[in-house]
């Protein structure tokens, strides 16, 4: 009788991560075993970059500490910077689309935050979680009157509350009323993110596939939240944090534990390069 063919995952060469409770614990630190983790894979002959609904700023700090020599795809992949910030690839929101989406989003009670290149507009500093935001990403907003006049070349909207609901109930009727226009996608349960709609972690990881040469199926993925889900659908390996929700737990390969359990460098040295990072 002759043999079966073999079939087996083909070798990883690039992973790419999440940042918020993927990367980093839940009070943003990096900790010692994820940037060891980071350098195992260097050592394996593995890339590593990174994406987030961070702007380019909020991503500089982990440029040193992590070698990292890849592009960094912000705001989901709306801009692509080199590790020195210098930009490379910018995708706004259709300017038509902007102050429709401003208008659904305080519809739902949803304070705003704009963002064009490096800057990031608020109207109400004392809205929920601006200081969070501001300590994360490691500079300030910029608070203004009005959005008037910054309509054009936006790359991201955040409509932000605590009520979990009704950011959901945001992301559902977004999508329903600019369909293919934009991408609508939760970055946390407070955050719905509004960019334009190649501005994606899965356009991203088309993006490092041709820019890199390296197959998607060669490409891992690690992250916790809905808009991950995205990137682990093109990518051969895909990592849900223990901290994810069963829904995209259950839509990833694997899982690991949780960011407050080196659930990161643990997924390193389990499924990418087999020893302790």
């Amino acid at each position: 009788m002759a043999s079966q063919p073999q079939f087996s995952q083909p070798a990883i060469r690039l992973l790419l991560a999440d940042v918020d409770g993927t990367l980093v614990t839940q009070t943003k630190v990096l900790t010692e075993r994820a940037r060891r983790a980071v350098h195992s894979l260097h050592e394996a002959g593995i890339l590593f970059a990174i994406t987030s609904g961070r702007p380019p700023r909020g991503m500089s700090m982990l440029v040193e500490p992590l070698a990292i020599t890849t592009p960094i795809a912000a705001f989901n992949g709306g801009i692509v910077v080199k590790p020195d910030l210098t930009p490379v690839l910018e995708r706004s929101i259709p300017d038509e689309l902007v102050p429709r989406i401003i208008r659904l989003l305080e519809a739902h009670q949803l304070d705003v935050w704009l963002y064009r290149g490096a800057d990031w507009f608020i109207r109400n500093r004392q809205g929920p979680h601006v200081d969070k935001e501001e300590r994360t990403v490691q500079f300030p907003p910029t608070v203004i009157r009005s959005f008037d006049g910054l309509m054009k070349g936006v790359v991201k909207l955040v409509g932000v509350s605590d009520d979990y609901d009704g950011v959901a109930r945001g992301e559902r009727e977004a999508r329903h009323e600019f369909g293919d226009h934009v991408s609508a996608a939760r970055s946390q349960p407070y955050y719905l993110d509004v960019t334009h709609p190649e501005a994606n972690k899965g356009g991203v990881v088309r993006y490092l596939s041709e820019q890199l040469k390296i197959a998607p199926e060669q490409i891992a993925t690690v992250g916790d939240m809905p808009n991950d889900v995205l990137m682990f659908a093109v990518s051969g390996l895909s990592i849900a944090m223990g901290n994810a929700s069963p829904d995209v737990q259950r839509a990833a390969r694997r899982v690991t534990t949780t960011n407050e359990q080196e659930g990161f460098a643990n997924a390193v040295e389990k499924f990418l390069v087999g020893k302790k990072a």
